[in-house]
């Protein structure tokens, strides 16, 4: 069987170019993809040419050493952490601390479960908790109680704290014992008068009756 040299020579050739085409294509992608990464993660000029001339030079031991000595992180990455740093520090910082012991409170505590401090106080209209100096409730706008409230109207100053805007007021009648209107002063002494002479008229009579039964007998 006859070979023809020249044609195997020339598909020999062919495919040498091929594959060096493509050893050259993956250089080069290595050094671009190099040069992407190590400028998301350095800002540092000098690292950067350094990590892009590793991988040019070493090709593909260079991007084994590219891999292992990279940072970690990529600038965004940091930023993002950083920023989660920061809010978790000043949600820190911002909660209120229990005046009586100094410990951690949380806003919607009424009382300081430390120290039984009173932290704040409930409306007596709506409910809802208010701070201890506050004079008006800020959900509803009712005054605290015992507060001096000014430029009323006459319904308004007549009108319950407690009844709500819109609803009937509902009066309880009161019951009343029966008692009997007192006596005037005349009448009191007639009364006096009319008791003293039954009993003058009791003492006579019986005396009456003793001195019949003496002298019938």
């Amino acid at each position: 069987m006859n070979f023809d040299l020249t044609a195997l020579g020339d598909f020999f050739l062919i495919l040498t170019a091929w594959a060096a085409a493509f050893v050259v294509a993956l250089w080069l992608s290595l050094i671009f993809w190099t040069y992407r990464d190590i400028k998301a993660r350095a800002r540092d000029p000098l690292s950067r040419i350094l990590a892009v001339l590793v991988v040019a030079v070493l090709f593909l031991p260079g991007i084994l050493i590219y891999l292992i000595l990279r940072p970690a992180h990529t600038l965004e990455e940091e930023y993002q952490q950083t920023l989660e740093e920061e809010a978790l520090l000043q949600a820190i910082e911002e909660s209120p601390l229990c005046p009586g012991c100094g410990r951690r409170i949380k806003d919607s505590w009424s009382i300081c479960p430390n120290c039984h401090t009173k932290l704040r106080k409930n409306c007596h209209h709506c409910g809802k908790l208010m701070e201890l100096p506050w004079n008006i409730c800020p959900h509803c706008g009712t005054p605290a109680p015992g507060m001096r409230r000014e430029h009323l109207t006459l319904d308004e100053a007549l009108r319950p704290l407690s009844a709500d805007d819109g609803d009937e007021l509902l009066i309880e009648p009161e019951t009343f014992d029966e008692q009997q209107p007192p006596l005037e002063p005349e009448q009191e002494f007639a009364s006096e008068s009319d008791q003293e002479f039954e009993q003058f008229e009791e003492v006579s009579t019986s005396e009456e009756t003793e001195e019949t039964n003496g002298t019938n007998e």
